[in-house]
């Protein structure tokens, strides 16, 4: 597989961006509930699988995954990676199929929100890491946690993929 210099530009910016997030209290913003934080780690992985492509989604999501196993270790790595490195490739999914329609944007970053909550809630699940809670905990966590990080993926993404995407078009025609 073939990177252009667009794609690398991405991937670096957008994990150097998952790199400070993750290594200060930025990135995880603790809170008294049994997730014991609040993230927005997963903008970076949104917009990376939206504007690189599903490889540099993961190669992102891949970055916050370890991140998460660093910060909340000695939590299960089986649980915090994979839906990391789903988050990407599903919002460039979504997006792809939707990019004709005002809807595009915003729904892919509520899906790629939504893959990091289902799919690393539904793990810790499988995996026993909520075990007082259960599924029922589960859910309320995605309420609490799930809702609002989607309405702020939704809001946040929108708005800065239009932005770069505009810039891109621009930078072409001056060539």
């Amino acid at each position: 597989m073939r990177f252009d210099t667009r794609q690398i530009t991405i991937a670096g910016v957008l994990a150097a961006l998952t790199l400070v997030l993750g290594m200060t209290p930025l990135g995880f913003i603790r809170v008294p509930t049994l997730a014991g934080a609040v993230t927005i780690m997963h903008l970076p992985v949104i917009m990376a699988g939206i504007l690189g492509g599903p490889a540099i989604g993961v190669a992102v999501g891949l970055i916050f995954g370890i991140l998460t196993v660093m910060q909340f270790w000695p939590y299960d790595p089986r649980v915090l990676i994979p839906a990391r490195v789903l988050i990407g490739p599903i919002a460039f999914l979504i997006c792809r199929a939707l990019r004709n329609t005002v809807w595009g944007l915003p729904l892919a970053a509520v899906g790629g929100s939504a893959v990091n909550t289902v799919g690393t809630l539904g793990l810790a699940v499988v995996f026993g890491w909520i075990p007082l809670a259960g599924k029922e905990g589960a859910l309320g966590i995605a309420l609490i946690h799930g809702v609002p990080e989607a309405i702020v993926s939704a809001l946040v993404v929108t708005p800065i993929v239009l932005a770069v995407n505009r810039a891109m078009q621009r930078s072409r025609f001056r060539r």
